[in-house]
Order: structure tokens, then C-alpha cells, then sequence
């Protein structure tokens, strides 16, 4: 087959950015690569236009532009062009594009669009209780109704998304979990790691739980004095109180003993995520708002056991008290707790972490995802 994506990332050195929606695709363009599959890849908002072939990979990245009045319309009318030309010079045969703002708003082609639920702005908004803006609004309800059919990477967001955007049942909706090269994801020696150390890799920002994170860490300092934790990820402005920095918030959160012990790196290259991983105990993600998390498929792979949130998707990704514990974010004495029962009992983490692998090969295998994602994409494609 010959299929587009449409992004605003991707796990490339030529490229400007990579966060969770990038490694996603960029573990399904590769698996669905290595089947034989041609791949067409636009990425949008990069800094200039450029062109270039890796591994039966097509590269196009799209400059941004800047336009005197309704940038918003006349960019996404400019990306159309871009795909458009090569749909019929190439002969692709669908385009999948991300539900976010709604970049495949307007966007029309001549071959089907696939929306893959990655989170849109509505479906955040919903989770975190604050209301949406509303040119947000506009372009994701333009973008869902394009689509000819949808993707989800766990069944709670899509339900959850259906809902949101009233998407009629005459529209077919496929859970499809995302997926990891399990190759590239190996713990030669899991026993070795560094005692007492919770690691946390992602955003700060209060959706990822990150102002629950101080006061469950200061609660874990009491039961485990040589506890430590290390932060790994962007810092990000606070939408609630305008602050610029909600590392700044957090750090006002940690009482003094337990913020000696806590050490933000900020962003690494991806390259070096694992070692991180490997390195660490246990790993936490006590967020509130996520379709599904792929870090934290990320730690299950490398044998890490996983404080998780107890939210929908979450429920998914792994099994409570066997591959680690599902748990409210809010919850802090309980968050607190489990992560302190880990910190304190080795032989669990090596037990935990080796459920964790085995759940992840059974559930996220790459190879096994890819073939899936085919099988939809036939069905989508006219006859």
C-alpha cells in the first residue's frame, strides 16, 4: 500500500520536535515500512520545505508560512496543496491525519482520510474540567466530520470521542493500541538499577498530574528517606494560573527535605530515554487526562513496575497489582503508598517488571499493530 500521514512531529533528527503523538507514528511508519508498505510523510510547521528518502520512507517536510490575515485557513489550504500534488503524482491511497485542532480542517482529497484519536483539544478540555476555545472547537468538529473513518489507541478515548463530536455509528470507529518495536526495548539485566529512584518522563503540566506529584513525592520521603526522584520532559505555563512555569509551581509544592532529593533534567534527546528507564526503580505517571500513554508503555517493556493513574485509558495499557497499580492521582496517600511498597521490596519490582514485559509483548507488539492498521485501511479504500 501507499499511505500519507499528515503531522505536526516525528522522531527525526531533521525534524523539530517529538513527543508522544510523534513516536507513535513514527513506530507504526516503521513497522509498516519493513511489511513493504510505501509510507508518504507531511509534516507541517517545520522550518523551511525539504524533501528526502530513508528506508522506502517519503519525507516531506512543509515550511511554515506566514500570511497577513487568515493564516489559519489559508496554511491549511497550503498543506492540502502540498499532499494533494503528491496523492496524484505518487497514487497514495489514503491519508491519515490526527484529530488535535484539527489540522485537516477544510482539507479536501481525493482519496479517504483516517483520523486517529491521538487527543484532540475537546477531549483534553473534558477531562480537565475547563472549557475550550472556541476556534479550537470550530476546526476539530470541521476536521472529525472529514474523516472518513477513525482510529483509536484505546477504547475509552474513543468512546469518550464519539460522544464529544456526536460521530454518527454509520461511521466505523477501530480500536487499534499503539505499538512498540519490542527489538529495540530490552532489559538485558533488570536487577541492575538505581536503588530508591522514581522516574516520571513527560510534559509538566497539571493534566499530567504534575502539581499531585510534589505531594505524593513528600509523602513517600516519610516512609522512604533515601527515596529520590528525577523529572524528565518539558516544562509548560500553567493554563489556571497563567504561571509561565509549572516546574516553578511544583518546586513550591516539594517541602524542603523532599526537594533535595528531586532532580529535573528538562528535555533529553530520545536516544537516551532508555537508559533513564533502566536506571530507575519504579516509574509513575499520575496523570488525568491521556488517551494512551506510550512512556509508560515505554517503562513496561524495559521490566519497569508502573504507579499509573486509575483513569479509562490507563485501565488498557496494564493489570492493577500484577504488572503494577492503577491508582487516582488525587489519591495522594495511596499514590504514595504503593510507590513506597515498590521502593521497599525489590523482589516485587523484578516480578512486577517482568509481568509488565510479558503484558506488553501480548498487547503491543508493533509487528502484530501494523498488520492491523492494513487490514482497517482495505476496508476503508474503495473498491
Amino acid at each position: 500500500m501507499k499511505i500519507g500521514f499528515i503531522a505536526p512531529e516525528y522522531p527525526h533528527t531533521k525534524i523539530k520536535q517529538a513527543a508522544g503523538l510523534g513516536t507513535s507514528i513514527g513506530n507504526l511508519v516503521e513497522a509498516l515500512s519493513q511489511q513493504g508498505h510505501t509510507i508518504y510523510l507531511f509534516i507541517y510547521g517545520q522550518e523551511q520545505d525539504d524533501y528526502f528518502v530513508e528506508n522506502s520512507i517519503h519525507f516531506y517536510l512543509i515550511g511554515d508560512v506566514s500570511y497577513g490575515v487568515g493564516k489559519w485557513f489559508r496554511y491549511r489550504k497550503h498543506i492540502q496543496s502540498v499532499v494533494q500534488a503528491v496523492i496524484i503524482k505518487e497514487k497514495l491511497q489514503l491519508i491519515e491525519v490526527p484529530d488535535w485542532t484539527g489540522i485537516s480542517a477544510f482539507m479536501k482529497f481525493t482519496v479517504p482520510i483516517v483520523m486517529r484519536f491521538h487527543g484532540s483539544d475537546c477531549y483534553f478540555c473534558y477531562l480537565e474540567g475547563r472549557k475550550q476555545k472556541l476556534k479550537n472547537k470550530v476546526f476539530e468538529q470541521f476536521a472529525v466530520r472529514g474523516a472518513s473513518a477513525y482510529i483509536t489507541p484505546t477504547a475509552f478515548a474513543g468512546h469518550v470521542t464519539k460522544r464529544l463530536f456526536n460521530i454518527s455509528n454509520k461511521k466505523s470507529i477501530e480500536t487499534i493500541y499503539h505499538g512498540l518495536d519490542l527489538h529495540s526495548f530490552k532489559n538485558t539485566d533488570p536487577s541492575l538499577f538505581d536503588s530508591k529512584t522514581i522516574l516520571y518522563i513527560g510534559t509538566l503540566i497539571r493534566k499530567k498530574g504534575m502539581l499531585e506529584l510534589p505531594e505524593i513525592f513528600n509523602l513517600v520521603k516519610n516512609r522512604v528517606p533515601d527515596a529520590k526522584l528525577l523529572l524528565i520532559g518539558s516544562d509548560a505555563p500553567d493554563v489556571l494560573t497563567r504561571s509561565a512555569s509549572t516546574w516553578a509551581l511544583m518546586k513550591q509544592r516539594f517541602n524542603k527535605t523532599a526537594l533535595k532529593d528531586v532532580q529535573y533534567l528538562g528535555r533529553i534527546p530520545y536516544s537516551k530515554v532508555q537508559t533513564y528507564i533502566k536506571n530507575s526503580q519504579v516509574c509513575v505517571f499520575p496523570t488525568f487526562a491521556e488517551t494512551f500513554g506510550m512512556v509508560t508503555v515505554e517503562a513496561m517493556a524495559l521490566q519497569k513496575p508502573v504507579v499509573n493513574s486509575n483513569i479509562g485509558w490507563a485501565q488498557e495499557l496494564m493489570e492493577d497489582t500484577v504488572s503494577g497499580y492503577l491508582v487516582s492521582p488525587a489519591a495522594h496517600k495511596l499514590y504514595a503508598d504503593k510507590i513506597s511498597k515498590l521502593l521497599q521490596d525489590e523482589n516485587l519490582c523484578l516480578s512486577m517488571g517482568k509481568a509488565a514485559r510479558s503484558f506488553v509483548e501480548e498487547h503491543f507488539d508493533i509487528k502484530k499493530q501494523a498488520i492491523k492498521n492494513i487490514e482497517f485501511y482495505k476496508k476503508i479504500i474503495p473498491l
